[in-house]
């Protein structure tokens, strides 16, 4: 009979690289799991500030490109660069929002020169300043647009805001292009000198036109009146864009008290305009701007009347409105942009590490000891094998196998690289070994 004399186990302190080994095995899936998953945020969230934007803002020497470049310059505190392109105005700034190839971020554009064009894809981060529709025409005692019906009206120039605001007016009042009232393509200081000089006999000023120099030119000239918009409350109702303002007696000149009473007038208001993928902390900082630019008192408005989350035709961002009801982040507040922007990118990533890691951290302890034992266990399938053989009254030739399949599982188990941890069912499996083997032996006698 052949006896058998089992070798021990060589585990020749080799126990903690088998830990670190099943240890780096059992992480690794799961590390590459919540790096991907980080990956993924970032690509899709891009929580990083751009360093650079553009802004579309108005002709040279107008208050759009003014106050642009006031943007810039408080931007610019913050490390973010503002690059300002001139403009025709509002339309062609509305036209630059829509198109993607133009790369433009925000701009500047005033109420009611949508004219049709597709802009539910922008938001608005809030009005910011007034831009008055006033009308002066010669004569007196008109209060209706309606009455300017047959005369020569000047409506701005072809592309202007004014033009496509001064037609909706006209056209709600049944003046249209091509019956018998003369719409003469001009505007500003050229629309006043045509007023005066009998050329046109009204004129629609709107914004940069309607500056204080030039109304007071104009009120001085004789035979030259400005309509009182009587009907105001009516045309805030007919067009949301429009607000009802008032110039007090003696606003643009105290001291002659002009004018004489007090002028209704109609005015859309200019908001910050932006595609929907502004970025939050570029959205606080331009809103902030406009604090400072525009919350000053003024001909037109109260101190902190501006700017102003109120919805016209562009709905509010939200992260306008949460920056109207509770102001700056935490970070923000308290921080330099650039820190607090690390500091907000660094909590956005650590939500989904957070959410994945306090699961995984659960599934690793169970994962590990699985990976371990399974090194044990998958032996008892042949050890049960080699039982029912031997119960099966074998041979000796089949014993013989039976005995070198028993040998090679041993040798296995010896070469077996096992955390000390384990050791018990590692010895437990030796012990199940010697038993199958004493069957086979007795069955043998």
């Amino acid at each position: 009979m052949r006896h058998h004399r089992p070798r021990p186990p060589s585990f020749q302190g080799e126990h903690s690289h088998a830990d670190l080994r099943d240890l780096t095995l059992t992480f690794a899936p799961i590390a590459v799991f919540v790096v991907l998953v980080i990956t993924l945020v970032i690509w899709l969230v891009d929580p990083a500030p751009p360093h650079t934007i553009v802004m579309s803002a108005g002709p040279h020497d107008s208050s759009f490109l003014q106050a642009a470049n006031e943007y810039k310059k408080i931007l610019a505190r913050n490390g973010i660069t503002l690059k300002v392109l001139e403009s025709d105005g509002s339309l062609q700034n509305l036209q630059r929002l829509l198109d993607p190839k133009q790369h433009v971020d925000v701009a500047l554009v005033q109420g009611g020169v949508t004219d049709g064009l597709g802009a539910s894809s922008l938001m608005s981060l809030g009005s910011v300043f007034y831009d008055p529709i006033v009308v002066f025409y010669r004569g007196s005692g008109i209060t209706q647009l309606a009455q300017l019906e047959g005369k020569r009206i000047a409506v701005g120039r072809e592309g202007s805001g004014t033009r496509v605001l001064a037609l909706n007016l006209l056209a709600a009042n049944g003046i249209v292009p091509g019956q018998n009232t003369t719409l003469l393509p001009a505007d500003g200081l050229e629309a006043a000198t045509k007023l005066v000089s009998g050329d046109a006999d009204a004129a629609i000023l709107n914004g940069d036109s309607a500056t204080r120099a030039l109304m007071l030119r104009l009120l001085r000239v004789p035979g030259i009146s400005v309509m009182d918009f009587e009907e105001a409350s009516a045309y805030t109702r007919l067009f949301p864009y429009l607000d009802e303002i008032d110039l007090p007696p003696g606003v643009l000149d105290l001291r002659h008290k002009i004018p004489n009473d007090t002028i209704h007038l109609i005015s859309p208001t200019v908001e910050i305009i932006a595609r929907t993928r502004l970025h939050p902390a570029i959205s606080d900082l331009l809103i902030e701007a406009a604090q400072e630019i525009h919350g000053m008192p003024g001909l037109l408005q109260h101190a902190g009347q501006f700017p102003s989350p109120i919805q016209h035709e562009y709905p509010i961002s939200d992260d306008a409105q949460r920056y109207y009801k509770t102001g700056k982040s935490f970070l923000y507040r308290n921080l330099p942009f650039w820190l607090a922007s690390v500091g907000d990118r660094t909590l956005v990533l650590l939500l989904p590490v957070a959410v994945l890691l306090f699961p995984a951290m659960r599934l690793v302890p169970a994962l590990y000891r699985w990976r371990v034992r399974s090194r044990i266990y998958r032996n008892y399938g042949s050890l049960i094998a080699i039982e029912r053989e031997a119960l099966k009254d074998p041979s000796q030739a089949q014993r013989d196998a039976l005995v070198e399949e028993l040998d090679q599982i041993e040798d296995s188990l010896n070469s077996l690289r096992m955390p000390l941890a384990y050791a018990d069912a590692f010895y437990v499996l030796r012990e199940h070994v010697g038993f199958v083997r004493s069957r086979l032996v007795q069955g043998n006698a």
